[in-house]
């Protein structure tokens, strides 16, 4: 991991409830002013732009307290312009950056960093790499919310970075975890602390698994039982049994 010392101004698109990792490309919907007006501005130059997520996604018109310091550079392929006003944009992740200062001007801006990853050449790094696919796999086919094709893409992968920043692009965490990944340079560390994450995800997934199997056996049991109680109802009432179970001449026994 090396950072380059160019230092560069930025404008800002702040982020609520997503962290975008390198190398991905996301739908994003804009409707806050700044942040359009910040779009705008970089449509009409390099289409470059950092996206930086909330601390907390329920602030309005974040401050620069309310933004974390590391994001991803971000180039705009797609801007569409809605009927309500919104935008619908399509931007694909780059390198990380680190924010040395922001300023809320127009829009937020903010002098910027970017951080360049070492090719990964160790053997024990790339084998880490590769068990954090398979782990990948066991946690797809527990989830069964993320698309086959997603894996046969990450198959098909061979630098090691770009691994790490894809499966955390995945995994069902929280916003801070997702953060606390993308702020790992060290990707050894990243992927360490990734499939530490996967590994809750799953074990609680298990656990979900055998709740749902064991709820559905019960429900399978309470329906079965109440069908036979029916179909015992139903013989009584042939059989001329009133619904104490005593029959006709049984009643007529006793009078």
């Amino acid at each position: 991991m090396s950072e380059n010392d160019n230092k560069q101004n930025i404008p800002i698109l702040p982020l609520r409830d997503i962290v975008v990792f390198p190398h991905m490309i996301v739908p994003l919907f804009v409707g806050r002013e700044k942040s359009v007006l910040a779009l705008e501005t970089v449509m009409a130059e390099n289409k470059q732009i950092l996206l930086l997520t909330q601390t907390d996604a329920s602030t309005e018109e974040p401050s620069s307290d309310d933004l974390y310091r590391v994001g991803t550079l971000g180039t705009i392929l797609q801007l569409l312009k809605l009927p309500d006003g919104t935008v619908k944009v399509l931007v694909e992740g780059g390198r990380r950056a680190q924010v040395m200062k922001l300023m809320i001007l127009r829009f937020s801006v903010g002098t910027v960093q970017e951080i360049y990853e070492d090719k990964i050449t160790d053997p024990e790094i790339i084998a880490l790499g590769r068990a954090a696919i398979h782990h990948f796999e066991d946690y797809i086919k527990l989830t069964k919310k993320i698309a086959s094709e997603v894996l046969s893409s990450v198959n098909q992968l061979e630098d090691t970075n770009k691994i790490a920043d894809t499966l955390a692009s995945h995994v069902a965490v929280s916003i801070e975890d997702k953060q606390e990944l993308l702020e790992k340079l060290d990707v050894r560390a990243r992927l360490e602390r990734l499939y530490e994450l996967m590994d809750g995800e799953i074990s609680v997934l298990q656990v979900e698994r055998r709740i749902r199997s064991r709820v559905k056996r019960q429900m399978e049991k309470t329906q079965r039982e109440y069908y036979l109680n029916e179909q015992m109802k139903a013989i009584q009432k042939e059989l001329g049994e009133t619904e104490d179970g005593k029959n006709e001449i049984d009643e007529i026994e006793e009078k």
